[in-house]
């Protein structure tokens, strides 16, 4: 019949009268039944919920611990047959089609592993899914099956009407994206429909199949009578029956099955009944699903003598009952509303290997239905050992259940008897609390209050931060009711809100402080307490520091602590321009004492106020905001504001350290005359001294004029000294009296003061007379930058072009601080918004070679376009940067800057731009940096839910470390929370990020929040992390609810240092900056350099911490200076008496002994480590045996096995270590016979794995000892040809031409002809020696001698790794050429690598580079290598 006629009569059919009267004599007559398949199983995704209806095969398999067998029915199969649909191609959209492909491979696999795991999958996720298909737009036929098919049972969490929404929310979204709908689909959404009860018209439904020209096929006949039985309608499902018999479609048994429950339903439980011996008259006979449909359909009825009959029945007939199938009965009984007969079912449970996701699945169905009672009842049954909290010491049972139940908004009553009865049966330790963080989570406000006070009267703690999350939703909102609504919470159960709740979670929601005050006043909130007026200091120092003055210098305003302030006052005055203001309230931090506590005065709090605002800044703030701060400290200045010299040497060095040099004079007017008189100028130049200042300088060189004497170094000092004073115009006139004396070193002083203090002209006329003097004098760098500097700022660009030109000229080599200074240069042109001369300068200096282009150097031009405000500039020069010199400065500020804005045109293309340069993946992490930044959360959350993407440490930590320089607290706590499911994310480091910045913020509750949430996330934190957890809870009083694990070094050291008397503050600060300074000389491997000034410090009589003196020592054994590095353990001795080298330490000098063949003092020293309870580590322990194999020390290894022995698997160290090293003892001993009969053991053992002995062949074709060589020779051919163990014989061959003896090869080869089929040695061979440039020769040798030992797809594209890493590009180009003749199919890594030759090489590669990472490609090509090997081994 044709397809068309076909569809119609079947609809005719179900339009019209009822043609056939179904009976289940009826079906005797029915020809072609027949039980088609394996033997049939029962359909059902996962969790329990709807009647089980349709086609699936069930598993028999014995059950074992892959958790797949324990999900139930078609959980597997559902998420397996995902991806069966065939997709309908479209060649307009091939590419974004193929990573469609990629998507749906990710999400299959995760919802597998979610199904696997738990037998359900989330709604969240679900439509997390949804959102990635849709967003592509071209969503696949398989994409479309996969969303529908999840929309039934595998969502027990969610209500039965809520699904079939989502299923048609999926079916007309993806339609109207161009989803091509197949029957598969059709009958998807019939069996979405089935499994969530949803009442719909099936001649209706087929009337659609059929507008779609789509022919319905057996399953969608099955499941059309499914939906007729479901409702009772025995008459449709019969018609149907009818028309299946007209067309010999075979009836299966779950059409069966269908029948008992149709005329269940209808009322007729004895043609139910029947139904089973009518099967077995068919051919079929009923199975474990049959039993279960006719076991629901007493359920429904309450008939429990029926339900056990019908048990007993399936018993006797062989089809055991599982556990999961009882659950189905125990649900139906629950639905029907018989739950006196659930505990006759329960007691049947047999409690088997899966219970325990079954039954949890059982419970979220149930309390779905409102059923939350025999839930509860189900949940005492589960096993008490099965926890949801594996970190703790009791179990934590129910926190599913207790979630769910917020969820769907069970009574308070009900939830408060549900935890009782968790806690009194001890099965949970904090159920309230618990509940509580969940309706706090859900924002479910009424309940978490309610929940609250139930706390309350138990005697449980109600802390201000739990009130945290209801507040939020509300700030984000503007919704001042909301907030109040919830203050009036807090204060109706007694619980004040914090310095934190008020400045973080309230005042924030109102437009204005004045509004806030007015708003919680009319709201009979108290404005009077010490936590509102702190709250509103540091909201209003934020805004308006003018404001902040009056509240401040109201005499009626309250001491308050500057540090309870003092994080938001700095940001107030860095983002302020209001120098006046600013003023103001240091001169009153400095003379009001209101604002000082303990010890200091305000004098110093004020003091260190100023240090601690120029340490908050970058050095870009500091550059770019240059006259804002001069104008700032000279008005404090004229106020008579005094700092001491430690305050103003630590700016000092902070101004240094960001290349501002001309601030310093500003800030040393700060500094008391009196203290500059008698401690000598605090000024930035060393070589001027107390003695030497320009006063007594001048007078000696009157004295030595006079007397007739030379005076050049005398001026030179004088000219330094007040240069350093900044006293230009007396320097000049210094110069002028004694012009015939001047060298080029005062010339080259008076040229930098002449550029800081902007006297171009001065500056040029002096460059110019030192030239006439002494052509051959070159200024250095640093004084050629400062007039560039200088000239561009005063508009003379091109001579600012040509002092650049003669720069390049003069061939200066410019190290890292002129690279600084230039870009400071740069920045500063950019800050006066001249667009025009960043350009030319940036041009010129990489043009000239001045400097290699960096991200750094070309971001000024950038900041010049964003602060102009013209984004579309930024841009464009962002996109030519990385064209030209592949850098893309300042990205992240203009994605920024283009959400605010709103212009998604830019947006696009900047996306667009670095999908295509970067990848996909740097263009993701953009987009969400962009949005975290910009507080678009929902947004962020989106992308770092893109399947596939994976976590980027580094660029994680970039973000994660701008947060914490910012103190963006609820940003990096936003970045931490959404990374949660990133693939390969490191929680235990997120999680410390969070950590770090509450340490400086010293925020001791957010801290404890973050470690319950680590535990809720089974996070296993290091040791540092504990640490820094450990710190912030000792620091606020609080008890450490964990073992702090210990240092290195003992306590007694730091006890010791305790009691030894105080070095002076001058020692004190020179030791801390030794540490520094020694610490960085060690992470830089300059180890001498070290020592020497260790040695240095140490004749200062200056002690050092212990963990400098282990870094200097470990740097000192990483060069191998044992001598020195146990000089400096003397050293640290002799200062802490308690000091012992640490485990690394320890490890390092066993390497280094080891190396030096002081294997006996190596021996010793581990021993000495492993008596202390220290695990060596694996390179220690091997060096160690090396080093004890050459001096054929047999007795000494054995021992060290032993000792390491002990240790178990702690170091994951092969025990080949110890026989290699063994015989090469016996070897150096010349006992070869014994080394053979060792080794030999390894081999014939029935254990044996056939470990590799390459490391003895080595060693002995090294030592030329043909002795040893023949006798292990002739052992690796007995192997091969008695014993077939081919791993020695391809070692020595494989060593043979690794060391070019190419001819001793082949012979071994001729004799051992079994090495050539070794291919799994011969391709590592080739990988290993592909790694390093100079070895094509060796893998040419191997071809020689084995030419076809593997697939050309996997040797060429080592043979162009080789060719690419020898730079060899016309060999390259002939295996490409020999690769297009013999039709190999270049790779994508080949291709990428080869076009990075040719670029280096300056010429075009006549095809398209691959746009994805090297690591993409590599990956690909060893999944597709592993792919031809294993074929080839087959």
């Amino acid at each position: 019949m044709p397809f068309h006629s076909a569809t119609e009569n079947m609809a005719a059919l179900l339009r019209s009268a009822r043609l056939l009267r179904f009976s289940p004599s009826g079906l005797l007559q029915i020809t072609g039944a027949k039980r088609s398949g394996p033997p049939l199983g029962r359909l059902y995704s996962g969790a329990l919920g709807g009647r089980l209806h349709g086609v699936c095969a069930r598993r028999n398999d014995p059950v074992t611990g892959n958790v797949s067998s324990r999900v139930w029915p078609c959980a597997v199969g559902c998420a397996r047959s995902y991806a069966t649909a065939t997709e309908q191609k479209n060649e307009s959209g091939t590419v974004l089609r193929s990573k469609q492909s990629q998507q749906f491979d990710w999400a299959l696999a995760k919802l597998d592993s979610s199904v696997r795991r738990t037998g359900r999958i989330t709604k969240t996720f679900l439509l997390r899914i949804f959102h990635d298909m849709c967003r592509t737009g071209y969503p696949s036929g398989n994409q479309a099956l996969l969303l529908l098919r999840s929309c039934g049972l595998l969502l027990p969490e969610v209500p039965l009407e809520e699904r079939t929404e989502l299923a048609h929310r999926v079916w007309e979204k993806l339609n109207e994206l161009g989803a091509q709908y197949d029957v598969s689909h059709y009958n998807a959404l019939l069996k979405v429909y089935l499994q969530n009860e949803f009442k719909f018209s099936p001649t209706d439904f087929v009337a659609k199949m059929e507008a779609a020209n789509i022919q319905p096929n057996r399953v969608t006949y099955q499941r059309l009578i499914a939906a007729y039985c479901q409702n009772g309608d025995i008459e449709g499902a019969s018609t149907i029956l009818g028309f299946m018999k007209s067309k010999d479609l075979p009836i299966t048994e779950a059409v069966f099955n269908s029948l008992v429950t149709g005329h269940a339903r209808a009322g007729d439980i004895e043609s139910a009944e029947s139904i089973l011996p009518v099967m077995r008259g068919a051919g079929i006979e009923p199975g474990p699903d049959t039993y279960i449909s006719l076991l629901n359909a007493h359920a429904e009825k309450g008939d429990l003598d029926s339900l056990k009959k019908t048990m007993e029945a399936a018993e006797s007939a062989d089809c055991s009952l599982m556990d999961r199938d009882i659950m189905q009965v125990i649900f139906t009984l629950a639905k029907a509303g018989h739950q006196q007969h659930i505990p006759a079912m329960v007691e049947r449970l047999r409690h088997e290997r899966g219970y325990v996701p079954d039954a949890m699945n059982l419970c979220l169905s149930l309390i779905t239905q409102g059923l939350e009672d025999t839930a509860f009842n189900i949940l005492k049954t589960f096993p008490t050992l099965q926890s949801e909290s594996y970190n703790t010491e009791t179990a934590n049972l129910g926190n599913f259940f207790l979630r769910h139940c917020v969820d769907m908004d069970t009574s308070l009553e009900k939830i408060g008897h549900f935890c009782k009865e968790l806690q009194e049966s001890n099965l949970h330790t904090s159920a309230l609390t618990f509940t509580l963080s969940c309706a706090l989570e859900a924002k479910k406000t009424a309940l978490s209050l309610k929940l609250m006070k139930l706390l309350k009267e138990q005697d449980l703690p109600v802390r201000s931060h739990y009130f945290w999350p209801l507040l939020t939703q509300h700030v984000k909102d503007g919704n001042t009711a909301g907030v109040v609504e919830v203050l009036k919470g807090m204060h109706e159960l007694e619980v004040s809100p914090d310095v934190e709740t008020l400045t973080t979670y309230v005042l924030p929601a109102f437009p204005s402080m004045e509004a806030a005050r007015q708003t919680l006043k009319d709201a009979g909130i108290s404005l009077k307490s010490e936590g509102f007026l702190s709250s509103e200091v540091r909201s209003v120092a934020v805004t308006n520091l003018a404001e902040l003055y009056g509240i401040l210098s109201d005499p009626s305003c309250p001491s308050m602590d500057l540090s309870s302030f003092r994080g938001s006052l700095i940001q107030g005055f860095r983002k302020s321009a209001d120098v006046e203001s600013m003023v103001k309230i240091t001169e009153l931090l400095y003379k009001d004492e209101r604002f000082s506590v303990g010890n200091s005065t305000a004098s110093e709090a004020a003091d260190f106020f100023l240090y601690n605002l120029i340490n908050s800044m970058s050095e870009g703030e500091v550059q770019a905001q240059e006259d804002k701060l001069r104008k700032y400290f000279n008005q404090l200045h004229a106020q008579n504001i005094i700092i001491s010299r430690n305050i103003y040497r630590g700016i000092k060095n902070l101004l240094d350290s960001y290349s501002v040099p001309e601030l310093i004079k500003d800030v040393v007017a700060l500094v008391d005359p009196q203290d500059r008189v008698s401690n000598g100028s605090p000024s930035a130049s060393p070589r001027v001294t107390g003695t030497e200042n320009s006063a007594f300088l001048q007078k000696r060189l009157a004295e030595l004029k006079a007397e007739g004497k030379p005076l050049g170094a005398t001026l030179k000092q004088a000219i330094h000294a007040l240069c350093a004073e900044e006293n230009l115009q007396r320097a000049l006139e210094l110069k002028q009296e004694h012009e015939e004396e001047m060298a080029a070193g005062g010339y080259a002083n008076l040229i930098n003061l002449c550029c800081r203090h902007d006297n171009v002209e001065e500056a040029l006329n002096l460059k110019r007379e030192m030239s006439r003097k002494d052509s051959s004098v070159t200024l250095d760098a640093s004084k050629y930058i400062a007039l560039v500097k200088a000239l561009s700022k005063n508009g003379r660009v091109d001579e600012a072009v040509d002092i650049l030109k003669e720069m390049k000229e003069k061939d200066l080599a410019l190290n890292d601080s002129h690279l600084t200074m230039l870009f400071y240069t740069l920045s500063a042109a950019a800050s006066s918004g001249d667009i025009p001369t960043v350009r030319l300068l940036q041009d010129t200096i990489f043009t000239l070679g001045l400097a290699k282009p960096t991200s750094n150097l070309c971001s000024p031009l950038i900041t010049a376009y964003l602060d102009s405000k013209d984004l579309s500039g930024a841009l464009e020069a962002a996109l030519e940067c990385q064209k030209l010199y592949s850098h893309l400065p300042r990205i992240h500020d203009i994605i920024v800057a283009l959400m605010e804005k709103g212009d998604t045109e830019l947006l696009q293309r900047a996306m667009d731009f670095v999908s295509q340069e970067r990848g996909e993946m740097t263009m993701l992490y953009d987009l969400f940096f962009g949005f975290l930044q910009t507080g678009r959360y929902r947004e962020a959350r989106k992308i770092v839910e893109t399947p596939g993407l994976r976590a980027r440490p580094g660029r994680l930590n970039w973000y994660a470390e701008k947060c914490i320089s910012s103190n963006q607290m609820e940003t990096l706590e936003q970045m931490v929370d959404m990374t949660d499911k990133l693939f390969e994310c490191d929680r235990d480091e997120m999680y410390s990020y969070v950590l770090r910045l509450c340490k400086v913020q010293n925020n001791c509750e957010k801290a404890e929040a973050v470690w319950t949430k680590m535990q809720e996330n089974n996070v296993i934190p290091r040791e540092r992390t504990l640490q820094m957890l450990a710190d912030i809870l000792k620091n606020n009083g609080k008890e450490v609810p964990f073992e702090v694990p210990e240092t290195w070094y003992t306590p007694a050291a730091a006890t010791q240092q305790a009691k030894a008397p105080q070095t002076p503050p001058s020692t004190a600060e020179g030791g801390a900056e030794f540490q520094t300074r020694l610490m960085a000389m060690c992470k830089r491997a300059k180890a001498s350099e070290a020592y020497k000034m260790l040695k240095e410090v140490n004749n200062k009589g200056v002690a050092l911490d212990p963990s400098t003196y282990d870094h200097v020592i470990r740097a000192l054994l990483a060069k191998g200076s044992i001598e020195d590095a146990m000089a400096v353990r003397d050293i640290a001795a002799s200062h802490l008496p308690h000091f012992s080298l640490s485990d690394i330490a320890t490890n390092l000098l066993i390497v280094s002994l080891s190396k030096k063949d002081q294997s006996k003092e190596a021996l010793e020293k581990l021993k000495s480590m492993m008596q202390t309870n220290y695990v060596p580590s694996q390179l220690a322990v091997t060096r160690l045996v090396q080093a004890l194999g050459n001096h054929g020390d047999v007795a000494g290894i054995r021992e060290v096995e032993s000792l390491v022995n002990g240790l178990g698997a702690t170091l994951n160290l092969s025990s080949m270590v110890f026989v290699n090293n063994t015989a090469l003892a016996h070897i150096k001993n010349g006992d070869v016979d014994s080394a053979v009969e060792l080794l030999e053991a390894v081999f014939t053992s029935p254990d044996s794995t056939n470990p590799s002995i390459s490391f003895v062949f080595r060693k002995v074709l090294e030592d030329d000892n043909d002795k040893a060589l023949d006798k292990l020779s002739a052992m690796a051919e007995r192997l091969a040809n008695h014993f077939a163990c081919y791993r020695p014989a391809s070692d020595l061959f494989l060593r043979l031409l690794d060391m070019d003896k190419v001819e001793d090869a082949k012979f071994m080869l001729a004799r051992c002809h079994g090495v050539a089929e070794q291919k799994s040695f011969l391709v590592s061979f080739l990988s290993q020696k592909a790694q390093s440039p100079g070895q094509v020769g060796k893998i040419k040798a191997l071809l020689s001698l084995i030419p076809d030992f593997t697939e050309k797809e996997v040797l060429y594209p080592y043979l162009m790794k080789c060719h690419v890493l020898d730079k060899d590009l016309s060999s390259a180009k002939a295996l490409l050429e020999q690769m297009k003749e013999e039709g190999v199919v270049a790779d994508e890594l080949s291709l990428k690598r080869l076009a990075g030759l040719y670029r280096d090489a300056g010429e075009t590669a006549p095809f398209t580079e691959p746009p994805e990472s090297f690591k993409f490609y590599a990956e690909k090509l060893k999944e597709r290598a592993a792919k031809v090997q294993t074929t080839a081994d087959a």
